[in-house]
């Protein structure tokens, strides 16, 4: 992949930012586990069928976690970023 491209699924990417209303509703830890999130690489698992950007993480207490966004909210990790 091109740096700049759209990332494939199991690629590396960065959540650059929050979508409005993502985080409503969730408990206060899931909450600060998304945030925190913000700016570090994740893994890319793949996109659902809106188009939608599945990611996953392992949040400071071992808890596994599953979050969709757009794909405006996601760039592939440059070398820099490894």
């Amino acid at each position: 992949m091109t740096f700049g491209d759209r990332p494939e699924p199991g690629e590396e990417v960065l959540l650059v930012s929050l979508p409005t209303g993502l985080l409503s509703d969730l408990p206060t830890e899931d909450q600060a586990a998304i945030a925190a999130l913000v700016g570090k690489p994740v893994r890319l698992m793949s996109y659902d069928a809106d188009g939608k950007a599945e990611l996953q993480f392992t949040d400071a207490h071992g808890i596994v976690h599953f979050i969709y966004v757009e794909p405006t909210s996601i760039k592939a990790v440059g070398p820099e970023e490894t």
